[in-house]
């Protein structure tokens, strides 16, 4: 079993707004083992030899084609990578995860068939299945015997999962739960051998059930026509009287929302991985292209616009990719401290995500508007031929865009970053709201220090905390109906964690002579300081008027103001590297 080996601390959720860290505290893509590497170049290998001449017939939705390739990754493992060795699976830790969805992630289409399958249409077998359920189905998952899905959007109850119509209704020889209703959006809808159904038993009591498609009366739509990721399967999913025996039922009867949305954690978190997978591909295209194309008689690549261009697309992937590996690194040493080999493993990993809910969200925000920006820059690099189907780039510019819908839209995800940090302070499990109230009382408005990014990031904290004291002073209770301030807020937390995992993993990256990580850290810290303050004066102006805003502003402008550097030249260097490797380069 692959695992980590680096010491790392395990926190509390959402700690980082009230703790320092230091860079030997936080795990990186670097801290992976050499196991995990070997792991990697298993999948690269898989990845040309199998998933890259058969994207064409995918995309095309070609009969067959996604299936045949999902099995021969079956015979490689990688249907099964955390699945326990008694159920036929690998048994590796949450690293060997994120490595292969990374590979996988590069193209959206087979991406989609890979991940539902042993994501959201596997895991919650894995984590709140029966002995017999899992001896049942997980073997043929991991196989891929059976193909997997989750059915849990309807017409009317979207990210308002709670509102669905579907029923399960029990027989009267209580031998079954009878399913009625309809469920859509559903990825591999149309050729997926077992559902993972979210209905409410009696119409009130929401549940989860593992439905076959075999028990009859189960039937999918026509496949959906949509902007992106078009070589997946995505249909309507409808259910006529089918029987689902009593066994089946998943969890407990009117607990299937904590299937739900813990799974959605896990999802969410995997998307960072999955996501940049596809951002170093377009990034990797871009370059090639502006080496190629010229214009007024030079390739485009030497030109400042251009070099502006693909240096900050590389500056967002790094900051992105620190993030989701420190959230890896978290959850890890949550299972360390608990005890990561014992009997219930499954338990643990989903109790120490759910630890980590928040930072979870943040990922998937983050890399899903990183990669909206790469896919975005990479038409514009390529100019008219861009918009051009033909070109790689106007495929991966529309598929980029389910992203932000996937797992939770973005609004959804910014209402749990701030909403799960309040909530556990209201259940005193973490103490924010004494944090934001002593900050925002603080006369003391020391920002000098001798490590200005340190303090950058310090100051982040600052601003994220005395803002929340503003808000919460002002709406008390009533916060969370204030969805404008709470998004601003999360914005402010999940920078200050973007810029904090930015800082932490550069210096590790110099300390080993990688002097553009440097570059980058210095670039993004101030821009994402620029975006803190955009974010704090929306929340002050929404909480305060008169001379206490003016004073709250004053304070703002203080503890974000910051000596710019020279973000021109930083952004040619790290240009300059990406054109002379052609690639995405940590």
């Amino acid at each position: 079993m692959a695992t980590t080996t680096s010491p790392h601390t395990a926190r509390k959720g959402a700690a980082f707004l009230l703790e320092d860290v230091t860079p030997e505290e936080v795990f990186t893509r670097e801290d992976l083992s050499e196991e995990h590497i070997a792991i990697g170049r298993t999948v690269e290998e898989f990845w040309a030899n199998e998933v890259e001449p058969n994207l064409p017939a995918i995309r095309q939705k070609k009969p067959g084609v996604a299936l045949d390739v999902l099995r021969k990754s079956a015979k490689l493992g990688f249907l099964g990578i955390s699945v326990p060795e008694k159920f036929g699976g690998m048994e590796m830790d949450l690293p060997s995860v994120m490595v292969v969805a990374e590979v996988m992630g590069r193209d959206a289409s087979y991406a989609g068939w890979h991940s539902a399958h042993t994501g959201i249409g596997s895991l919650p077998i894995l984590f709140f299945g029966t002995e017999q359920q899992k001896q049942k189905y997980l073997p043929q998952l991991v196989k891929g015997d059976l193909l997997a899905a989750y059915a849990l959007t309807e017409p009317l109850a979207g990210s308002d999962a709670l509102a669905a119509r579907t029923r399960a209704d029990l027989s009267p020889d209580c031998k079954h739960y009878i399913l009625n209703g309809q469920k859509m959006w559903i990825t591999n809808g149309g050729a997926a051998d077992l559902f993972i159904v979210f209905a409410k038993v009696g119409g009130e009591k929401f549940t989860a059930f593992i439905v076959e498609r075999a028990f009859g009366g189960l039937t999918s739509g026509a496949e959906e026509h949509k902007m992106g990721i078009q070589g997946s399967s995505t249909t309507a999913i409808y259910f006529d009287n089918v029987k689902v025996p009593v066994e089946n039922v998943l969890g407990e009867i009117g607990r299937g929302h904590v299937i739900a949305f813990n799974i959605l954690n896990i999802g969410r978190l995997k998307l960072g991985p999955a996501v940049m997978g596809g951002a170093k591909n377009i990034l990797s295209t871009s370059i090639k292209y502006a080496k190629q194309r010229k214009a007024f008689g030079l390739p485009i690549a030497k030109f400042g616009a251009i070099q502006h261009k693909l240096a900050e697309m590389a500056i967002r992937i790094f900051a992105t990719e620190s993030m989701t590996w420190r959230v890896v690194g978290l959850i890890e040493a949550q299972l360390s401290s608990a005890g990561h080999d014992s009997s219930d493993s499954a338990k643990a990993e989903l109790k120490a995500v759910e630890e980590y809910a928040a930072e979870c969200s943040m990922v998937k925000v983050f890399a899903a508007e990183m990669l909206d920006y790469v896919a975005d820059e990479g038409v514009q690099i390529h100019g008219g031929y861009g918009f051009h189907q033909d070109y790689a780039v106007e495929r991966a510019y529309r598929d980029a865009r389910i992203n932000r819908l996937f797992e939770g839209t973005s609004e959804i995800n910014r209402l749990v970053i701030s909403g799960m940090p309040l909530k556990r302070a209201a259940r005193g499990v973490l103490p924010l709201l004494e944090a934001a109230h002593r900050e925002l009382n603080n006369s003391s408005q020391e920002t000098n220090g001798a490590d200005p990014e340190m303090q950058l990031v310090r100051n982040a904290k600052k601003i994220s905390l005395f803002t929340l004291g503003v808000a919460q002073q002002k709406h008390g209770a009533e916060l969370e109906k204030q969805q404008e301030v709470v998004m601003s807020l999360s914005d402010l937390f999940m920078e200050t964690f973007a810029m904090e995992s930015t800082l932490l993993r550069s210096r590790k990256l110099v300390a080993t002579g990688k002097n553009t990580a440097s570059d980058i850290c210095a670039v993004f810290l101030r821009d994402a300081m620029t975006r803190i303050q955009a974010a704090s004066q929306n929340v002050l102006g929404a909480s305060s008027e008169g001379k206490d805003l003016e004073s709250y502003m004053t304070r703002l402008r203080s503890c974000a103001s910051y000596e710019p550097v020279n973000a021109v030249t930083l952004r040619r260097n790290i240009a300059e590297r990406l054109l002379g490797s052609e690639r995405y380069f940590f």
